[in-house]
């Protein structure tokens, strides 16, 4: 029985399959949302074969108790068998907090494989508990790289790859950035993108932008039929700088002059707007901020949007998926494919060149992009037949 702060005196996995001892336990960490969309298909595939013991564990970085239950239940992701809690808190704090609580559940487990997804701080930190455990880690979305180490992101991803034992690619570029960090080649597999496998899942199901607003917005959710454009905004150097989140809110109001404009807010970025004064940008006829919506109601939303802005990695690699054209308001991006092959543009925080990039995509001179090699929604099925064959398991 575990006893730990967080952590239910006694627990059951919710998992499909019969418990049984004799086989290899697999320990999969997540923490915040992004975690949820890539973990859920690996879940999935693991658990058809039928051949694992599955233990799932939620550290609580996104600690939103009712968007995690939504999340969940949109992925079919099965609830957590352990919930650590550890909330928020700076990137020393936040990483510590997930390697203290994270250890005695691993002690109590004693997992053949640590599973981690993306690039958050449980990420690492769950990766790094493992190692020193001598406990293999396997890591999906390895070798991604925006060369810019002022993002905490960067150097969670440097790290984690630097002690993992299998990676998992989303595109073959990510292979080349491993081995230039000197990652052996037999440890590198690419398997296509798990994001994509839970976007295609999640699709007949999406739920339509006008749906969003029946009830309480009605004849605007009407408006959004004749096209619309969707935003998201929350990394730091975005919306902790009060000029550049000004900047960016103005021009949100531009392009809500050119057509209407959702912004479902990040909690970060409404407790910034908030803080800094400026809700009265968001003050427009054909814009609205709403709260952050479940994942199938953004599903919607960027599958019927004309076009995406966002600072979200996840979201450049949905509008690719998808085929929608989507400005990335950053300077760089770790997901290079969706740039080269999709249907993404780095466009920065300088209005002229967002809307010169705006109103090229509503000229009809937009990127249409392709599909990436593998994103089929069959790379969590590949993932399982490696881990199968790290555990010797037969095929």
């Amino acid at each position: 029985m575990l006893k730990h702060a967080g952590l239910s005196p006694s627990w059951t996995s919710t998992m499909t399959h019969a418990r049984s001892l004799g086989r290899p336990k697999i320990l999969l960490v997540v923490g915040a949302r992004p975690n949820f969309m890539k973990m859920a298909p690996v879940v999935r595939a693991l658990d058809a074969t039928g051949a694992y013991e599955l233990r799932l564990v939620h550290t609580g970085q996104h600690y939103d108790a009712s968007m995690n239950e939504v999340f969940f239940s949109d992925l079919a992701l099965p609830d957590p068998d352990v919930h650590l809690g550890v909330g928020s808190g700076s990137h020393a704090v936040q990483t510590g907090a997930v390697m203290q609580a994270l250890e005695p559940v691993v002690d109590q487990i004693a997992p053949d494989l640590v599973v981690v997804v993306g690039d958050v701080n449980s990420t690492f930190a769950a990766a790094l508990v493992a190692t020193k455990k001598r406990i293999p880690v396997a890591h999906i979305e390895a070798g991604l790289r925006s060369f810019d180490r002022d993002m905490p992101e960067e150097i969670n991803r440097v790290l984690t790859d630097q002690i993992s034992d299998l990676l998992f690619t989303t595109e073959q570029d990510a292979e080349k950035n491993l081995q230039r960090e000197g990652i052996a080649a037999d440890k590198v597999f690419f398997v296509g993108n798990v994001m994509i496998d839970s976007l295609l899942h999640a699709l007949p199901r999406a739920v339509p932008p006008e749906r969003i607003f029946a009830g309480h917005d009605a004849a605007f959710g009407k408006t959004l039929q004749a096209g619309f454009a969707a935003a998201t905004l929350h990394r730091p150097a975005n919306v902790d700088d009060p000029a550049v989140l000004q900047r960016l809110l103005t021009t949100f109001a531009a392009i809500a002059d050119r057509l209407p404009l959702v912004l479902p807010l990040h909690p970060r970025t409404a407790k910034m707007i908030e803080q800094h004064g400026l809700s009265s940008l968001l003050d427009r006829p054909a814009l609205r901020a709403i709260p952050p919506q479940p994942y199938l109601a953004m599903v919607g939303l960027l599958k019927a949007a004309a076009l995406v802005l966002t600072d979200s990695g996840g979201i450049q690699e949905e509008t690719t998926g998808l085929g929608v054209p989507c400005l990335t308001l950053r300077d760089n991006t770790e997901r290079p494919i969706t740039v080269t092959e999709g249907t993404n543009r780095i466009v920065g925080t300088d209005p002229g060149r967002i809307l010169g990039a705006v109103d090229d995509i509503l000229g009809s001179e937009g990127k249409s992009g392709r599909i990436p090699p593998l994103w089929d929604g069959h790379a969590a099925e590949r993932i399982a037949g490696h881990v199968g064959a790290f555990l010797g398991i037969p095929s």
